[in-house]
C-alpha cells in the first residue's frame, strides 16, 4: 500500500505557543540554540498506485480539511520505502 504524507505547519507570521514552550523547555534542559515550531503530520494510506489524480485529491482534502489555510501551510509528498 502506498503512503502519502501531508505536513501542516503554522505560517511563519502566526504565533506558535506550543513551539515556544518546547523551545523554552529544551533551553532549560541545556539544549541551547534550538528553536522549535510544532505542526501536524498526516499519513494517508492509498490503495493501489498513486496517480496524479489521487495526489490532487489528497491535496484538495488537505486544503479543505487537514489544514486551516488561513493560519497554516501544508505540503504533500509521497513517502518512499
Amino acid at each position: 500500500m502506498a503512503r502519502v504524507v501531508v505536513d501542516v505547519m503554522p505560517k511563519p507570521e502566526i504565533l506558535d505557543p506550543q513551539g515556544k514552550a518546547i523551545t523554552g523547555s529544551l533551553a532549560r534542559m541545556g539544549f541551547d540554540g534550538l528553536s522549535v515550531r510544532q505542526g501536524k503530520r498526516f499519513e494517508v494510506d492509498v490503495a493501489g498506485g498513486i496517480t496524479d489524480e489521487r495526489l490532487a485529491q489528497i491535496k484538495e482534502a488537505a486544503e479543505k480539511l487537514l489544514a486551516n489555510t488561513v493560519i497554516e501551510s501544508f505540503s504533500v509528498h509521497i513517502e518512499e520505502d
